[in-house]
Order: C-alpha cells, then structure tokens, then sequence
C-alpha cells in the first residue's frame, strides 16, 4: 500500500418509470360497475385477490369504490372469492 488511491464509485444510472395516475380521475369516471366484471378482473390477481394500490396507482377514494365493488361482485357471485388462474 505504497500509494493512497481513493476510487470513488459513480451512481448508477437508473431509467425513470412513468408515473403512476389515478385512471378514474383521468377519465373521469365517478361510478364503479360492480357487475362489469371485466373491468374488476384488472384490479385483482391470478389468486383472486385485490391488487394494492401501490401497484394499480388508484387513489384513496376509488381503491375503497373498488374494493366495494368486488366484494359486492363476490358476493352476487359475479367473480369468484378464490380461484387457481383468473385471467
């Protein structure tokens, strides 16, 4: 250790992802369909369960109204509680 090298290491660079957006806002959309259950299925998994909002960029306000509404298509049976390959 004859020479004092100081190496000092460059940030990787990392690629910006789109943000997130509310689509009901977007479109402006005010009322949540419980029996359009193709348009529930893109708010939960493969397992049947809700997707988090961190994941579909709802807000608050209408993760609730989703939320609501697939559980009020559960119980109409409209969309299952539980199942093996939804989508």
């Amino acid at each position: 250790m004859a020479k004092n090298e100081i190496k000092y290491l460059t940030a990787i660079k990392q690629e910006k992802r789109p943000k997130k957006y509310c689509r009901f806002k977007k479109m402006g959309i005010h009322y949540i369909d419980y029996k359009d259950a193709e348009f529930l299925k893109k708010f939960i998994n493969e397992q049947g369960r809700l997707l988090p909002r961190r994941i579909t960029g709802n807000s608050l306000k209408f993760q609730r109204k989703v939320s609501d509404a697939v559980k009020k298509a559960r119980q109409m049976a409209i969309l299952p509680y539980v199942t093996d390959l939804l989508k």
